[in-house]
């Protein structure tokens, strides 16, 4: 995954899927990556793109209101 790149993250996992679901709606390939801990559930979820998808993933995730 060398050229994925994180373009959000959250400690919370609706909104992580939610902008997982909106970018490939945008015809972007996206990844959910849980940092989580699965003891202590601490950590963050990222969405990932490819690095080609990064500027206009972060404008479709900006225009989202969180």
């Amino acid at each position: 995954m060398s050229n994925w790149n994180t373009v959000f993250k959250t400690n919370m996992p609706h909104q992580a899927e939610i902008v997982k679901d909106v970018l490939i709606d945008n015809n972007i390939e996206a990844v959910l990556l849980n940092q989580k801990d699965s003891s202590y559930h601490f950590g963050n979820l990222e969405v990932k793109v490819e690095q080609s998808n990064v500027i206009k993933a972060l404008k479709i995730i900006g225009d989202l209101n969180f």
